[in-house]
């Protein structure tokens, strides 16, 4: 068995055992209805008392080969509505690029919660899309009500 499944079948048994109330992260299942360690949906809430509270925002994590010496992609639905999010619903985010702050180290519990800590901090200085980058930086009123209103409609996991 590679590395990258030795370590997914670790982090599923210790997300399974300890993961931050509100989230729930879980190996997708195949046509044949087995699991694909390599490929996770994931819900995140919104932290309470700030503007995503009340939403459970859906990601998918895809696990290369490679992993852990690489990092996952952790993606949203695309057209997700955050300044450190590409278009596609790719996640822009230091400790998922290799270049910055990965570290085969990191942990699914530590990446969701990295996640998490972007949404309601983003960075503006690494903008991923203009539309919510531009309204976060010059309109902030505008951005909040974007945010609500994206919130709304992840109330609910599917």
């Amino acid at each position: 068995m590679s590395l990258c499944k030795i370590r997914l079948q670790e982090e599923r048994k210790q997300w399974r055992k300890d993961h931050p109330f509100g989230f729930f992260a879980k190996p997708v299942k195949g046509a044949d209805g087995s699991l694909d360690l390599t490929l996770w949906s994931a819900g995140i809430p919104g932290k309470a008392g700030t503007i995503w509270e009340g939403g459970v925002y859906p990601i998918k994590l895809e696990f290369s080969e490679e992993y852990p010496s690489k990092p996952p992609r952790v993606r949203f639905p695309s057209g997700f509505y955050h300044p450190n999010v590409y278009p596609s619903g790719t996640v822009c985010l230091s400790i998922l690029n290799e270049e910055q702050d990965w570290k085969p180290a990191i942990t699914m519990k530590q990446l969701l919660l990295g996640v998490q800590e972007l949404l309601d901090t983003p960075n503006p200085e690494s903008p991923a899309q203009e539309p919510a980058w531009k309204a976060f930086s010059n309109d902030r009123q505008s951005y909040i009500k974007k945010v609500k209103e994206q919130a709304r409609k992840y109330t609910t996991m599917d």
